[in-house]
């Protein structure tokens, strides 16, 4: 038992008055002369001995009923905490995507916000976590109004982070704190509650269904001339599905659509093969109801119009500015001496035309343009520096026996009809056609090569090397007409354009929300240029830094919606730009919380808000006890009175 005013208890010193009113009480006797008072001595006897007992049971009741009113006034209790202590929550509340689930009352967050609503008390005061804010110190009606604006979002959190703010957490008002965990533990791991030295409320939200089919990623294969192929990857958590429909849009128009079935716990590659546009803004719908809505569209862009930068370094030609056209290409030829090394980054793709000779300073700009994904064509000069070729070929990584020089004319029969360079380029394939020649070659052996085109002596004409990031093809003799007529044959013509088309780097299709994305414009900006990404509903100035040839955006926790953004320069649109949740958040993945409580006396575990707060109301209730002792000290009175009207002395 506890006292609300321990102080007033100094008042049961008072008890000592009416003791010693009681013990030295005097009475003073009247003396009545009488005849004989014998037959009085039993009576007299006896009325002494019943007085003295009235008067013991009156100041017994008097200190009863004196007792029980200062006990009264100190107003006792019993609860697990002190009464004049205030109660303060620490709560975290997870509004991650997941919890915008079915549960089986609902909206899994709804529900939980619904909950905490209705079962805060006004005498306590609140510190609310979610994923995207951190509320401390508010009371009942701020924080009911603040729980009314909490929404879904992609944000992610660190539990340890959480659990570090819950823990630090100090209020001089406060002495007493309560920590309540609300979450669906998606993608939790036990270990990460093993810490916990403090008493924690643990409320698990249970989603109703247990299977999810979901957009995972997306990307580009086949990307011909006027056609792709949108390889879709769909993840399937649960039973096997039948006839799921899937479309494809460019924004808000249908392109295509079709079904597909699924296998039980399965990944599955669904394909579309659609026409090119200058800009595709890609939307993928599944229409499938299933555990989570937000991962059943998935965004995606694509440009298709950009020209394409083409460098020529080396001997002038005539030819390639034919091929080149400046309808499609940037193209430009240079001599070695004038070669501007900073504009080779800027080119898709970079021929190196009979040069004799190439230099280590221009190796090492190839080596960083090829890892960065530029390809590049490397022809030789009838005198070429094999030392410097075979060096530069080191440099990329490309395994490459010696060149063996041949002055024999030798024809190029043969073609190789199923390489991507010639699709859709002939009908059918062709045997009987004009050889070209040359009479002159360098040959080497490239293990990792692909051929395009081969002599008569089965050696390659034109292969293909294939680095990790980019291209390289190997023209084993000079294009000079002195040394082949390769440049009249209509053979050139599909093979160079078609290396050109398809030396556009597709850029990046779709950018993750939280996650930092860093997105490239090629172009030249002042230092003083400020760019904006946008969308339908608000914008946002990012990180950026400017180079000499293009300028870096980066992106950390905006945007936080998934969908079509753009990038701006005033009103000027850049760049398009498409961002879609973690596939982390489709993941039915969930801790399992028993074993967590398990582990852990300190912690317990619910799947109701509601009750757990009740729980910790009932626990640290305040059961008052001065009624009773108010009560007590009137029977006390009421025995007095009763002793002093019917016990006759």
């Amino acid at each position: 038992m506890q006292f609300k005013h321990p102080e007033i208890l100094y008042f049961l010193a008072l008890l000592l008055i009416p003791i010693i009113v009681h013990l030295f009480q005097l009475q003073r006797f009247v003396k009545v002369p009488f005849t004989n008072v014998a037959f009085l001595q039993k009576l007299a006897l006896q009325t002494r001995k019943s007085s003295r007992i009235k008067k013991w049971l009156i100041l017994f009741t008097r200190l009863l009923l004196l007792a029980f009113l200062i006990l009264a006034f100190a107003q006792p209790y019993f609860s697990n905490r002190k009464a004049n202590e205030k109660l303060h929550y620490s709560i975290y509340l997870d509004n991650s995507l997941s919890t915008q689930t079915k549960g089986n009352r609902g909206d899994l967050l709804q529900i939980a916000i619904q909950d905490l609503v209705e079962n805060l008390s006004e005498n306590s005061t609140y510190s609310l976590q979610t994923n995207t804010n951190f509320y401390p110190n508010k009371t009942t009606s701020e924080l009911k109004d603040i729980l009314f604006e909490v929404k879904n979002s992609a944000s992610q959190k660190s539990i340890s982070d959480v659990l570090l703010k819950m823990a630090a957490f100090k209020n001089s008002d406060v002495s007493s704190f309560k920590k309540v965990f609300i979450s669906d533990f998606q993608n939790m791991e036990e270990k990460q509650f093993e810490d916990i030295d403090y008493d924690l409320s643990l409320v698990q939200l249970t989603p109703q269904l247990k299977e999810n089919i979901s957009i995972d990623s997306v990307y580009i294969e086949n990307n011909k001339a006027n056609t792709m192929e949108v390889n879709i990857v769909v993840k399937n958590q649960g039973i096997e599905k039948k006839n799921v429909p899937i479309a494809i849009y460019n924004d808000e128009t249908l392109i295509n659509k079709q079904t597909f079935d699924i296998e039980e716990n399965a990944t599955k590659n669904v394909t579309f093969s659609i026409q090119k546009a200058p800009v595709l803004l890609g939307k993928l719908a599944i229409n499938y109801s299933d555990a989570y809505n937000f991962d059943n569209t998935f965004y995606f862009t694509l440009t298709t119009n950009e020209k394409i930068n083409v460098l020529s370094i080396g001997s002038h030609s005539s030819s390639l500015p034919k091929i080149y056209t400046s309808d499609e290409f940037n193209f430009s030829q240079t001599s070695l001496q004038k070669t501007n090394y900073n504009a080779i980054a800027k080119q898709q793709l970079v021929i190196l035309n009979e040069l004799e000779d190439i230099p280590l300073s221009m190796q090492e700009s190839l080596k960083d343009y090829v890892e960065n994904g530029g390809n590049l064509i490397v022809i030789p000069n009838a005198n070429s520096n094999l030392v410097s070729y075979q060096s530069l070929f080191g440099k990329l990584n490309i395994k490459a026996s010696a060149f063996e020089k041949k002055t024999d004319s030798l024809k190029i029969t043969n073609i190789n009809f199923k390489h991507p360079i010639f699709s859709n380029v002939f009908e059918k394939n062709v045997r009987n056609f004009q050889y070209p020649h040359t009479t002159i070659s360098f040959h080497t052996s490239l293990p990792s090569a692909t051929s395009i085109l081969s002599y008569e002596n089965k050696k390659d004409f034109i292969s293909k090397v294939k680095s990790q990031a980019a291209s390289i093809f190997w023209v084993s003799s000079p294009l000079n007409k002195k040394y082949s007529n390769f440049s009249n044959s209509p053979l050139i013509v599909p093979i160079f354009y078609n290396i050109g088309k398809q030396s556009l780097k597709i850029t990046e299709l779709y950018y993750t929300i939280e996650k930092k994305n860093s997105i490239d414009i090629n172009d030249s900006f002042g230092k003083e240029a400020v760019l904006t990404i946008a969308n339908n509903n608000n914008s946002f100035i990012p990180l950026q830094q400017v180079f000499q040839n293009k300028i870096r955006v980066t992106t950390t926790d905006q945007p936080r919606q998934s969908g079509f953004n753009y990038i701006l320069k005033r009103k000027d649109t850049l760049k398009h730009i498409a961002f879609n949740y973690s596939n982390k958040e489709s993941l039915l993945a969930f801790a399992n919380t028993q074993n967590i409580v398990n582990q852990k006396e300190n912690l317990n575990i619910s799947t109701s808000v509601k009750s757990t707060l009740d729980s910790i109301k009932k626990k640290n209730e305040v059961q008052w006890l001065w009624k009773w002792f108010l009560a007590l000290s009137i029977v006390s009175l009421l025995f007095e009175i009763l002793i002093l009207k019917f016990f006759k002395s």
